[in-house]
């Protein structure tokens, strides 16, 4: 199981592909190591939208603090990409 803990971009860098690309390795390496199944835990305020963006799903949806907010939950399969290199 991979588990991704802490993944921070600064404002400057966002929107730039950069993000995506340090994702897909880090899962792709977790691949190599075996890996068949991802999950990590974001904030509704950080970053779900672009979780999604890379083909993360929700698990579960739990109300934290602030009030409003709710930890979020997802998961990714990480079955082995196949195509052409």
């Amino acid at each position: 199981m991979f588990f991704v803990d802490l993944f921070f971009l600064p404002p400057g860098l966002r929107g730039s592909g950069l993000g995506g690309e340090i994702l897909r390795q880090a899962e792709n390496e977790a691949r190599a190591r075996g890996c068949r199944a991802a999950v990590l835990c974001t904030i509704t305020f950080q970053a779900p939208g672009f979780y999604r963006k890379q083909g993360w799903g929700l698990l579960a949806e739990v109300p934290c603090d602030p009030p409003g907010s709710s930890r979020v939950f997802m998961t990714k399969e990480l079955a082995v990409e196949t195509g052409s290199v």
